[in-house]
């Protein structure tokens, strides 16, 4: 496996850690507090909007013009 694999897959690993860790302390503390459910209203959009970036970005044939070049 060459280095740079594994490197993408360390970090893919390490960020969904992070982000499953984020969300379920997100979400205790939305039921802790009173009316913490509002901080989750924020975070949801901000989820929405990354996941359509991502997604715009990987439909999009014009950002696929290195794909094409020859290695």
């Amino acid at each position: 496996m060459k280095l740079d694999k594994l490197v993408l897959i360390i970090v893919v690993v390490l960020g969904a850690v992070l982000l499953s860790f984020w969300v379920t302390t997100l979400l205790l503390a939305a039921f802790a507090v009173p009316l913490g459910w509002l901080a989750l209203l924020p975070a949801t959009l901000a989820g929405y909007i990354a996941w359509r970036v991502v997604q715009d970005r990987l439909a999009s044939s014009e950002d696929a013009y290195y794909d094409r070049i020859e290695k």
